[in-house]
């Protein structure tokens, strides 16, 4: 796709100096502009760069002039950092609209969809299937019996969609992702074998939710797994049968929960933690990367370390195992001399 100096400044109501026929195709950070690429310039660090790079339009602050010959098209705009984010979230709309269903594909009886559908090749949608409209579900993908979708949602190639789940409006689920797996429900037996405990709940994830490539969301044992609005979800993160996760909750990459644990709204949980089941989890919590969370926590407590404890604590504790080593010799010394 092409965009000349005059239509992107149309977009962001700025002011083409230069060449308003200058055309790009994409995007590049200031130092590693070349020709036919559009970078921004927000922060002051960077001016040097404006003289140096052969970026073929450049967006800038309406304050900034330049003070050597450039041979890049400026647009002038009130803030360019935040014009060139809504560039590439205006980008990135145009290049996911798409629509139509390829072949081959399979949409089997009773599927009701809105408009704007995009279905890509060897998709699977089972029987009783609801999609809202603007919907665009990428090649290798498979939606299972029963479910509902909502408006606007974009499940990228390769996502799996179990029978049942429910998802919102403006969902985002990226490659490789699971929703509505069986919960790990396995009942030991008197010979030492396991019985697979039926998983006959479902998975509901509510409004503007986005899941990162490669994560797992298991339905419930009965009732619903559930994941509340605005709830942004990283890369390959675990979550088992009838969790719930409140609302505006953040969680990085690698991070488990165990069964039936709830965690509340507002909450920022980093990468590779660990949660045992059954817990409850206030709202505003922090939990830093790599704790295990083994009991309850109340709201707006921070929280490190496998057991995690208060934030501040473990930072005072630290700063003494690391000197643990001296701290065992100076007492085997004072023992010796004693």
């Amino acid at each position: 796709m092409k965009f000349t100096a005059e239509q992107i400044a149309g977009i962001l109501e700025g002011e083409v100096v230069g060449n308003p026929y200058a055309e790009v195709s994409k995007l590049a950070k200031i130092e590693e502009g070349i020709e036919g690429s559009l970078t921004f310039l927000a922060n002051p660090k960077y001016v040097s760069h404006i003289y140096t790079t052969q970026a073929t339009i450049t967006i800038v602050n309406k304050s900034f002039e330049p003070e050597q010959v450039l041979t890049t098209t400026l647009i002038k705009v009130e803030d360019a950092y935040k014009s060139f984010s809504k560039l590439l979230e205006y980008y990135n709309q145009v290049k996911l609209m798409k629509s139509g269903i390829e072949q081959p594909s399979v949409i089997s009886e009773d599927v009701v969809y809105g408009e704007g559908l995009y279905l890509g090749s060897f998709c699977y949608i089972g029987k009783n299937v609801t999609i809202g409209k603007n919907a665009k579900i990428y090649p290798n993908s498979f939606i299972g019996d029963n479910v509902v979708i909502g408006d606007d949602c974009v499940f990228f190639a390769g996502v799996r969609i179990y029978s049942e789940t429910v998802i919102g409006n403006n969902c985002t689920v990226h490659s490789g992702s699971i929703i509505g797996s069986d919960g790990f429900g396995f009942a030991p037996q008197e010979d030492g074998t396991y019985q697979k405990v039926p998983q006959i709940g479902n998975v509901i994830i509510e409004d503007n939710v986005e899941i990162g490539a490669c994560t797992t969301i298991d339905r419930a044992t009965l009732g619903s797994t559930i994941i509340r609005k605005g709830v942004k979800l990283d890369n390959q993160i675990q979550i088992a049968h009838n969790v719930e996760i409140g609302q505006n909750t953040v969680i990085a990459a690698q991070t488990g929960i165990a069964g039936s644990t709830k965690i509340g709204k507002n909450c920022m949980i980093g990468g590779q933690v660990g949660f045992a089941g059954h817990l409850t989890i206030g709202d505003n919590v922090k939990i830093q990367a790599q704790s295990g969370i083994g009991k309850n926590l109340n709201d707006g407590e921070i929280v490190q370390g496998s057991p995690a404890f208060n934030y501040g604590d473990f930072s005072k504790s630290y700063v003494h195992f690391r000197n643990l080593p001296k701290i065992v010799a100076d007492i085997d010394k004072i023992k010796k001399n004693n």
